[in-house]
């Protein structure tokens, strides 16, 4: 190739492209540096989110217009009497046995009962004879009247007389009283029921020895089953939402699925010291017989409820030393612990009596380390209580 044929780029050529290269480089280290402002803000960005704790609020519960209760209930017969024997003596018959429907003065067994019999038959024969010496004093008095107007007799005597008749009168009237007591003692060897019902217990057999006296086991039980009554412990907390007269239902191990009806009797107006409950005594009608006393239900209850008090769920509570709190939100989103006082405990929920209003916004499972005045974000969608 000749010297000819190559040719010089021209200086101003240079130039161009150079600048070309120098501005090339100013544009990549100016994006360059764009770009780490931008990574570097993006970075404090979300450091700052990460120290904003985001939370979630919880919703109001609604209270029901009434609120079902269910507590265990005793049922017990309307009416029970344990059957004692009221003398000594021996079974010498029985004559009813457990399950039995029974009325009222029917015999459920005889006692023989010797050494009575032989009492009573001395305080006759002791009768008869003061009422042979009252007979004679009443003789005697009487013919020393007679002789005292003749002045036969001393008036002295003829008071004599007349004093010794009338206590000879009181002597026959002790023994009167005594032979009473014995005929009614020996009406006792017949042990009826007292009402109409069924025989529940038998502890009898014929021979046994009987002592007279209500101690150790009832010879008998009678059991008035026509309607039964049923206790319930009520806790403190409720005693205030029953009322005489309220309708109630129960159901029993024994009937699955079916509800029976029951009414509010009685209240005992008297809290357990040691449980803090109060008995309630229910009745229910019991005509066709399937209820037995001692048996186990379960009662509910449907008491008023207050429509002016709010319920939150458990898990918006705060427990700490300074007593039950509820974290809020102010406006700012700033957190406000706010002292509550708590009212009946339902689970899942409880009853706020006072520190809370119903606008408030609360939040739901609060961090351990959430304090008064924190900022806080909110979730973008708070779950559904």
């Amino acid at each position: 190739m000749s010297t000819d044929d190559v040719k010089i780029p021209a200086k101003r050529s240079l130039l161009t492209i150079a600048g070309a290269a120098l501005l090339f480089a100013g544009v990549t280290a100016g994006y360059g540096f764009m770009n780490r402002v931008q990574s570097k803000q993006e970075v404090v960005d979300w450091a700052s989110r990460q120290a904003t704790p985001t939370v979630s609020l919880a919703s109001f519960i609604p209270t029901p217009p009434n609120q079902t209760l269910t507590l265990p209930g005793n049922v017990q017969p309307f009416n029970k009497a344990a059957i004692y024997a009221r003398v000594n003596g021996y079974i010498k018959s029985w004559e009813h046995d457990i399950g039995t429907p029974v009325k009222a003065g029917q015999a459920l067994a005889i006692i023989d009962a010797p050494d009575l019999d032989q009492q009573l038959s001395q305080t006759k024969a002791t009768l008869a004879s003061v009422r042979a010496n009252l007979q004679i004093a009443n003789l005697t008095a009487s013919r020393n009247n007679i002789l005292l107007q003749k002045q036969i007799v001393a008036q002295q005597l003829a008071d004599q007389t007349d004093a010794d008749a009338k206590a000879k009168e009181a002597v026959v009237d002790a023994n009167e009283a005594n032979v009473k007591q014995l005929e009614t003692m020996q009406s006792f060897k017949t042990l009826a029921a007292p009402f109409d019902g069924v025989v529940t217990a038998r502890n009898v057999e014929i021979g046994m020895l009987i002592s007279a006296g209500g101690s150790g086991q009832p010879l008998f039980e009678v059991s008035d089953l026509h309607r039964v009554r049923i206790y319930v412990q009520a806790p403190q907390s409720f005693s205030a939402g029953l009322k005489l007269g309220m309708a109630a239902t129960f159901e029993m191990p024994q009937y699955p699925g079916v509800q029976f009806e029951a009414t509010l009797s009685h209240i005992s107006k008297s809290i357990n010291s040691t449980s803090h409950s109060m008995q309630v005594e229910l009745q229910a009608d019991n005509s066709d017989g399937k209820f037995f006393g001692g048996a186990y239900c379960n009662v509910h209850f449907n008491i008023p409820s207050d429509p002016n008090r709010l319920r939150i769920p458990s898990t918006a509570l705060v427990v700490g030393n300074k007593g039950t709190q509820v974290a809020i939100l102010d406006g700012n989103s700033k957190v406000v612990l706010k002292k509550v006082e708590l009212g009946r405990d339902f689970g899942d929920s409880v009853e706020v009596l006072a520190g809370l209003t119903s606008s408030d916004r609360i939040v739901d499972n609060p961090p351990e380390t959430l304090a008064d005045g924190d900022n806080v974000q909110v979730a973008a969608t708070p779950p559904s209580s």
